[in-house]
């Protein structure tokens, strides 16, 4: 796996320093997970710090291979000559490590993350941009306002989240079930996914919401397929815009997830739930009502410790 991700380096060394680690995943055919522990075997903090310090080798083009998305080909058969010298270099190398080594540049907004927990402030830091980014995103409120329309008026409403995003979809599920009256969460994988996404609309259901988060388990796209086949409208929220999904999506919304740990975080992703259910509540006239009802039996029933 490691000797895999090595190779790709090698051979796109010119691009490296420009590629994100879910890019170097794929170029590699392995998870992004694996791409981070490969960085953080060689010493650094994560997946950033190597590609920092490609940028200090500052392996160019033409001594290398051609920039991918550029052109597509080879430099020639010297081709990767140059990444493989530099090779040795980038391994814990003297230069970026954790705990933000003498030789590592610190990312802009992440400069306070630095001596002892340096690593672990470094995620959050970035999880933080990443809830930022989301924000400037929503100066447009349309697209989640559309979303929000969709799904306020299915019933019932099927939410879909595999894998790493099913904490996203549970967490949706069970907070948006307060104020619509029929939330289904959809978490199984196979041929139960589809027989589910089907009996939801043959129940009335006019519209589905699916969390994708990296890796995209493969199902994600035959239940989609599905959806759209029984004439259910597909909201979508991922990490990023991914083709297969896309284009099987009437509102794709995008948030980014943290990668600085050997496990991706979906902050921003959550965040951007919530706020699905916020818009959600002013499309559903019953809303409050629901809620109130809800806290009047939770209280009777004495479920929480705190008022």
């Amino acid at each position: 796996m490691q000797r895999r991700i090595a190779h790709c380096l090698a051979q796109h060394a010119a691009e490296a320093p420009f590629l994100s680690s879910i890019e170097v995943a794929e170029l590699a055919g392995v998870s992004q997970p694996s791409v981070t522990r490969f960085a953080m075997a060689l010493g650094y903090s994560g997946y950033p710090g190597l590609r920092r310090r490609f940028r200090e080798l500052d392996v160019r083009p033409g001594r290398g291979r051609a920039v991918a998305g550029w052109n597509g080909e080879d430099a020639g058969p010297d081709a990767g000559a140059s990444a493989q010298a530099a090779a040795p270099r980038l391994s814990g190398g003297g230069a970026a490590v954790r705990g933000g080594g003498r030789g590592e540049e610190v990312d802009p907004g992440l400069d306070q993350a630095t001596g002892p927990g340096g690593d672990y402030r470094r995620a959050v830091l970035a999880e933080i941009e990443n809830l930022r980014a989301l924000a400037r995103s929503l100066d447009d409120p349309g697209p989640v306002a559309e979303a929000a329309r969709l799904l306020a008026a299915s019933r019932p409403l099927p939410v879909l989240g595999l894998r790493a995003a099913a904490a996203q979809a549970a967490g949706f599920a069970y907070f948006a079930a307060k104020i619509h009256p029929d939330v289904r969460p959809l978490h199984e994988a196979g041929s139960l996914l589809v027989d589910r996404v089907e009996q939801a609309a043959a129940a009335g259901a006019t519209a589905l919401l699916c969390f994708a988060l990296p890796r995209y388990p493969a199902e994600l796209v035959d239940a989609l397929r599905a959806a759209r086949t029984a004439g259910l409208a597909v909201v979508t929220v991922a990490d990023r815009r991914v083709p297969s999904l896309a284009g099987l999506s009437h509102v794709l919304l995008t948030a980014e997830v943290g990668t600085h740990l050997v496990f991706d975080t979906a902050c921003a992703p959550m965040m951007l739930g919530r706020v699905l259910i916020e818009a959600m509540c002013d499309e559903l006239p019953g809303a409050q009502a629901r809620l109130e009802a809800f806290e009047a039996s939770a209280a009777a029933r004495g479920v929480f410790l705190i008022d």
